[in-house]
């Protein structure tokens, strides 16, 4: 297999108030995208919480670990955003630069979403929120598309792992909400030798996932999840935590009392804000990180 590195664009850019190298996942357009001709754009709806939307071109957001920290472990990360928005500070930038705190290298996947009608996506997402069946079927498109998404940003890190200084088989997926769904997609369809070597599916939305293949190697994963996600979304983490512990895998599951759905990065002063201690005190345990 040629060096990926040859098929891919990289390049700095200073936009939406950050600075870093982004990775195009494609050499022209995106497959199954061809004719995706609008621009991304950006709203605040809350402090210091960006969201995007429309976005139509994939790349990776390169957040290097510090010289003095790097320890050759990284993992890739997916904001959620129900397939319509992402979450790209909540659940995307904060948590990689935390992330590069502990010593990791961490990549920020930016992948396609369904187009607003309007410059207001959460007033189109709202309705659809009563009615998954609905969101689900408009959403199932872009859900093969970011999960193809995921699948060749696992091809570039791990790829480029020895270039960027990095282990091949430490190489971990962790999503939120609509993120998790993406990482368990890429999990349980990409080949083996493109798998993620750990995962951690934050509140995932499990109904949407793509694909059945279980790894064939060991494959730890941590869950975490609100007890009261206002979504309703505990028992996909429960159903999930119990297959995986049927397939014989590391299995760790946190349903914190109170947290509601999207905690994500913010401090709510619920038990969910103990989730990122417990990643870290996991991720050493488990020796991918000092």
């Amino acid at each position: 297999m040629k060096i990926k590195t040859l098929f891919l664009l990289l390049f700095s850019i200073s936009t939406l108030g950050y600075s870093q190298q982004v990775i195009k996942l494609y050499p022209g357009k995106a497959p199954g995208s061809e004719t995706w001709n609008w621009s991304e754009k950006e709203i605040t709806p809350f402090p210091n919480n960006r969201m995007l939307y429309n976005v139509s071109e994939p790349v990776l957001l390169h957040y290097p670990a510090p010289k003095d920290k790097a320890n050759g472990t990284s993992i890739i990360v997916a904001p959620g955003g129900a397939f319509h928005i992402l979450s790209i500070d909540n659940e995307g930038i904060r948590v990689a630069e935390w992330l590069n705190s502990l010593g990791i290298e961490a990549f920020v996947l930016k992948y396609r979403v369904v187009k607003s009608e309007t410059d207001n996506p959460f007033a189109e997402l709202m309705p659809l929120m009563q009615n998954k069946d609905k969101l689900d079927s408009i959403n199932a498109p872009v859900v093969e598309m970011a999960k193809n998404d995921g699948i060749e940003a696992m091809k570039f890190v791990r790829t480029n792992a020895a270039k960027l200084g990095l282990d091949p088989e430490k190489i971990g997926f962790m999503g939120f909400s609509a993120g998790g769904t993406v990482t368990m997609s890429v999990m349980l369809s990409a080949e083996e030798k493109w798998k993620p070597d750990f995962i951690a599916p934050i509140y995932l939305y499990k109904k949407a996932v793509v694909g059945k293949d279980m790894p064939k190697k060991e494959t730890p994963i941590f869950i975490a999840v609100a007890t009261d996600d206002g979504l309703g979304l505990l028992p996909h983490s429960i159903e999930l935590y119990q297959e995986w512990v049927a397939d014989g895998q590391p299995t760790e599951l946190h349903a914190y009392e109170k947290g509601d759905h999207g905690f994500g990065f913010s401090p709510k002063g619920t038990t969910s804000d103990m989730w990122t201690q417990n990643f870290e005190n996991w991720l050493r345990k488990r020796k991918l990180i000092p």
